[in-house]
């Protein structure tokens, strides 16, 4: 979407040079002399966006200037890591808190200038002095919402918009301020993004001018965003195809100075280390993958592996919400012996949708449990609505009772419905890793969840494979280097096994292989 309003505006500059992310933030010479003038929401003192907080830290707050020299000079590896993981990563506006200080002073001064204003405006004659710094400081805006090789676009503004200009009109008694707010939205409408067009059409149905300007400038806030997300977008494919060797360069430059090791990663994979019915251990490539499988349920009380505390609060996170889908699944295969569920598809397709609003804002296993009680009482109310409306007799006490009791247990993920459909999924996710076409189908009890369990599995993928592509050769190392002596190419053949199991930080390393039992499991529906 960014994107696509640059283009509407943004076209080569002289000589076809491209719209690159160094480009396309620029500010006019003067934009700083004018901050001191007013405090409207267009100053560059008030624009400021939030950068999301990637390890549970308070949120930073960056200015526009700031967002550039991030993009533009990334020395900051969580940054460039959330980026290149998380490909929904966007900055958000910046608003004070509610009820703080800085949030009733900034809403006593804006309120004040816009009753400046209006005052000034209806004096006889008007006075125009805050129409023309307000005016200047539109025309300042421009810059940050276009891209700087736009340099017809941005020449015709400074030739409208020419302060000087202005100035005269106002002393000889004929600017027309209506004007130039219709031409302000008209260069709005050709640079915004497609999403914003309802909103700069609506500009042009604000009759009174005050309030017409005062819509501008927050219009122009929001596309200010959408051009900070921009400069984003145009700079992640660069920064994925580095992030990977920037990381692992990181690492290495660690690894140099702390000779101390990394236990807790250590313990993790040596302890995920199986063996067979002859005491064969797996081999190292097998007991990643099933370290890798581990970070599906962490078990918060162990220490969690130190090289991927990057994505501690991800991993447990998404470790949550597998509990959730899994115990969506269980109650939802509970509620199937019921006939007016499992012999209609529309019934359980609903009832699923609203076990799952229902347990979507569990972060825990002790609300996950506290919240399975509303669960039950309301699969007792839809299922006995369903009954009602097919002129059948609502449920007996006895087969109330039994259904009860197993939705209830379902908050304990040792109860034995969950742990089955624990067992499935973990298989789902199992052939999921192994899977380079797509992934399998959702294994029985999940099919009223598809979306959601794709959307997991997709990423937890993501955060294994990209971590694999920068630890994979020390995890290799870690698992190898007690066996082997003075052999270099055995580990570095290995490490090259495991490597070529995961082509792109989109694929995902290669897990065991799925018995037959679990093969069948997950294709039959």
């Amino acid at each position: 979407m960014p994107a696509d309003s640059v283009s509407r505006m943004n076209s080569s500059g002289p000589g076809g040079e491209a719209n690159t992310p160094e480009n396309l933030l620029g500010t006019s010479p003067g934009a700083s002399s004018l901050r001191s003038r007013t405090e409207s929401e267009s100053s560059d003192k008030l624009a400021r966006f939030i950068l999301p907080s990637m390890d549970g830290s308070p949120p930073k707050v960056l200015t526009l200037h700031e967002v550039g020299d991030v993009l533009k000079n990334i020395q900051n590896m969580e940054l460039v890591h959330e980026i290149a993981i998380n490909p929904e990563f966007k900055f958000e506006p910046y608003e004070p808190p509610e009820n703080s200080l800085e949030r009733r002073i900034k809403d006593i001064m804006h309120k004040a200038f816009w009753d400046v204003l209006r005052n000034q405006l209806n004096e006889n004659p008007p006075c125009y002095d805050h129409a023309i710094q307000l005016l200047a400081e539109i025309k300042d805006c421009f810059p940050q919402i276009l891209s700087q090789n736009n340099t017809r676009a941005l020449e015709h503004i400074n030739e409208i918009l020419d302060i000087d200009v202005i100035k005269q009109q106002a002393e000889e008694g004929v600017l027309d301020f209506r004007s130039y707010a219709n031409f302000v939205i008209h260069i709005m409408a050709k640079s915004c993004a497609p999403a914003r067009d309802e909103l700069v059409h609506q500009l042009t149905e604000i009759e009174d001018v005050v309030d017409t300007f005062k819509n501008i400038l927050e219009t122009m806030a929001l596309m200010k965003l959408d051009m900070v997300n921009c400069l984003l977008d145009f700079a992640r494919n660069d920064i994925m195809a580095s992030s990977v060797e920037y990381e692992k360069q990181k690492f290495k430059e660690y690894l140099e100075y702390y000779k101390f090791g990394f236990p807790a990663t250590e313990n993790w994979l040596k302890n995920s280390c199986m063996h067979d019915a002859n005491n064969v251990p797996c081999s190292p490539e097998q007991t990643i993958s099933n370290a890798y499988m581990e970070l599906m349920d962490w078990d918060e009380p162990k220490e969690f592996p130190e090289v991927l505390s990057i994505d501690k609060e991800r991993i447990l996170k998404l470790g949550q919400r597998a509990k959730r889908i899994c115990t969506c699944a269980a109650v939802i295969s509970i509620c199937s012996a019921v006939p007016i569920i499992s012999q209609r598809s529309e019934n359980r397709a609903a009832l699923a949708k609203q076990v799952e609003i229902i347990l979507q804002g569990t972060t825990n296993e002790r609300e996950l449990l506290d919240s399975v009680e509303n669960v039950w009482l309301q699969v007792k109310s839809v299922i006995n609505e369903y009954l009602q409306k097919d002129n059948q007799p609502v449920m007996d006490a006895n087969t109330e009772g039994m259904l009860k009791l197993q939705i209830l247990q379902t908050g304990n993920k040792d109860s034995p419905v969950r742990a089955l459909m624990w067992k499935r999924f973990q298989t789902y996710f199992r052939l999921a890793m192994r899977s380079r076409a797509g992934l399998p189908p959702p294994p029985p009890g999940y099919a009223d969840f598809k979306d959601e369990l794709e959307a997991y599995s997709t990423a937890l993928k993501r955060v294994i494979a990209y971590n694999h592509s920068v630890f994979g050769e020390y995890f290799m190392k870690i698992l190898t280097q007690p066996r082997i002596t003075n052999n270099e190419a055995t580990t570095s053949d290995a490490s090259a096994a495991v490597t070529r199991a995961i082509e792109s930080p989109e694929a995902a390393p290669s897990g065991p292989a799925a018995t037959p039992t679990e093969e069948k499991a997950i294709n039959s529906q």
